[in-house]
This record gives structure tokens, sequence and C-alpha cells, in this order.
């Protein structure tokens, strides 16, 4: 994927990335959305046997190895600390010491670690560690893909310009366009919309829209409103009057 350039000529792309996995280990999945100012693309896959930290693993390798520039900005966004301290910690300590850790054991998962170390060297990115589960919907989004995957249901993956996306990625930095901020992330719920296969449901609590869009493959989108205007001009997005 090749990033669009911002009003001062940096390069920027978002990426969200979650893994998930029905046991321990047991069937799993990976999803990741990675996006410009221009293009989003989601990537999705599983295994029938693994953990939830290799699939964590998998969609950062998977999603970095789609940025071919070395001199993009990247943030990767994830909700897993395992990958995040692995990256930009233990990793080069583990390579000192051949691959073993501070008990002398072989680190578990190697084979995906040098794999991830190998995609993420000479490109800049910002490893941020995001709470899951709390209405981000990158991150919600991503661990609709990983779940569809390990539960073996299909899903349809996006790819398509950044206008289209179903989703609110409007938190993307540098972008040259404009894209309007429809809510805040930090801002109190007002409520919480989900059009699923086109139906329409409002609840009060992410816990009650996030049950219903959890999971659910083909047509659905949900978003937080702060206010009852804003309420109105999301169902006006999405043409509903």
């Amino acid at each position: 994927m090749k990033s669009s350039e911002n009003s001062h000529g940096a390069r920027n792309i978002t990426i969200f990335s979650d893994g998930s996995s029905r046991g321990n280990p047991g069937p799993g999945g990976w999803g990741v959305v990675v996006a410009d100012c221009e293009r989003a693309i989601e990537l999705g896959g599983g295994e029938k046997l693994t953990t939830n930290n290799r699939m964590e693993l998998l969609g950062a390798i998977n999603a970095l190895s789609l940025v071919k520039e070395n001199k993009t900005e990247i943030i990767l966004n994830t909700d897993s600390s395992y990958v995040i301290n692995g990256i930009t910690k233990w990793v080069y300590g583990w390579q000192k010491k051949n691959w073993k850790t501070s008990e002398k054991e072989d680190v578990a998962n190697r084979d995906l670690w040098e794999k991830l170390f190998e995609v993420s060297r000479n490109k800049k990115i910002k490893w941020n560690q995001i709470s899951g589960h709390i209405g981000v919907p990158g991150n919600e989004r991503c661990d609709a893909i990983a779940t569809a995957f390990a539960d073996g249901e299909k899903i349809d993956l996006f790819r398509g310009k950044l206008s289209n996306y179903g989703f609110d990625l409007s938190d993307i930095k540098g972008c040259a366009i404009k894209i309007k901020k429809k809510s805040s992330n930090k801002a109190p719920a007002y409520s919480y919309l989900s059009l699923v296969h086109g139906v329409l449901k409002i609840d009060k609590t992410w816990a009650e829209c996030e049950r219903r869009v959890k999971g659910v493959k083909g047509d659905v989108k949900f978003k937080k409103a702060i206010s009852s205007e804003n309420e109105k001009e999301i169902l006006k997005e999405w043409g509903i009057k």
C-alpha cells in the first residue's frame, strides 16, 4: 500500500490490528484495517489451532507487510501489550541472548517475532496501545474480523475509498483532505447506533451495541453519537431519515 501525502509533505498510514482465539490453543483469527487519507483496506485470516498471542502477532505482521514505503509514518494501534512490549523492548534482549528468555528458556513464537522484526525494520512506526472493547471503531472492526475467522464464519472485507468506508477513522492524522469528525471517542456518549443488514437500532450503552455487532458478517455499521444533533447527522450520513 502506498500512502498519500499530507499538506506538510509527510506520509501517514493508520493501522488497527487485533487477534482472537477460541481457547488457548484453539481456533483463532486475526483482523487488520490499514488506511491512509484516500483508501482503507481490511485483511483477515485464521488458523484451526493457535493462540491469541500468535494471532495478535500475525495481525501486525500482515498489516505492516502491506506498507511498502519506508518513508511512511505509521501509527499502529493494538490492544495487545504482548505485541507492544515485545517489539519495542523484549526483542532486542532476546536477539542478544540467541532467542532465550531471562530464564534461559526458548522464546515463545520466535518465528513470528522474527517476521515482525523484519517487516518493522527501517519503518517509522509509532506503536500505540489502546484499550479494547471501549467503542474505538477501528479496533472493534478488527475484533469482528478476527472473531469471524476464529469461528469459521464468512465476513466481507472492505477495500476501497476511505470516504466509502463504513467505520469512523477520522482520527487519521495529517490528511490533505478534510474528514469531518462526527463524534469524539473521548466525549461522553449520548447513544450508540448500529445498522445491521439494513436494520437500525439505537442503544444507550456500548455493551448493548457491541452485543449486536460483534462477530456479525456482511453489512454492518456502528457509531457513537455524542448528542441528539450528532445522532441525526449519523442517520443522515447513513441515508436514514
